[in-house]
């Protein structure tokens, strides 16, 4: 609650910002700033595998027979599974509406918890939902994401309280993902692993694992 009202006090109509056209907007945001700095990209290679030095730490990154020299690599558990261990899973419906989420003053845009204890469950259910005039839909359409840690055999039927909040509902794509956390903080040999991201939609959880990743390096 907090963090909340400290938010809107910064940003008046909102405590949350959401970047237009979507998320994919926040890595294209880092890679123009890395280029002012003299970052270089290498789009679309095929990772295969690291290099490592006679003292035990990262020196490279291999891709298709070339390897590209560094002193540290960040990377998500996709990259380096033997460094990561399975936490849990989260499970996510993407659901396409032609309405906004019903009792939020027809908002085009809302961000939902649903407190564990009110459902009877150890996790909180997220439910976000944007629209058009964030970019990221056409005109008169919402999308809107549900999301829980899954606890049960059936981890659609845990979505239901939040799906239930939505109204008319046109398409519902739902999907399952494995929770990967890293095994070590990886000062050892200079990779870094984040871990996988959890089921909150406010991204508070994976603010904090950079802010680690990024104390672990320094």
């Amino acid at each position: 609650m907090k963090l909340y009202f400290n938010s809107i006090a910064k940003y008046q109509k909102s405590p949350y910002l959401y970047p237009l056209y979507g998320l994919g907007e926040l890595p294209q945001g880092f890679a123009r700033l890395s280029a002012i700095y003299g970052g270089t990209y290498m789009l679309n290679k095929p990772f295969e595998g690291v290099t490592m030095g006679e003292d035990g730490n990262v020196n490279g990154v291999t891709s298709e027979g070339e390897t590209a020299k560094c002193k540290i690599v960040v990377a998500d558990p996709s990259y380096f599974p033997e460094k990561c261990t399975k936490a849990g899973q989260v499970v996510r419906a993407i659901c396409l509406m032609q309405n906004p989420v019903p009792n939020t003053n027809n908002n085009q845009s809302s961000q939902i918890i649903i407190p564990q204890n009110q459902v009877g469950r150890k996790s909180d259910i997220y439910v976000l939902c944007v629209s058009s005039s964030h970019n990221v839909s056409a005109k008169d359409w919402y999308v809107a994401l549900v999301s829980t840690t899954v606890e049960t055999a059936n981890p659609e039927a845990e979505l239901e309280p939040g799906l239930r909040l939505l109204g008319p509902i046109s398409e519902k794509f739902v999907s399952v993902s494995d929770l990967y956390v890293p095994t070590d903080d990886g000062k050892k040999d200079n990779i870094f692993v984040s871990a996988s991201f959890d089921a909150t939609t406010h991204f508070e959880t994976t603010c904090e694992d950079i802010i680690k990743i990024y104390e672990n390096i320094t």
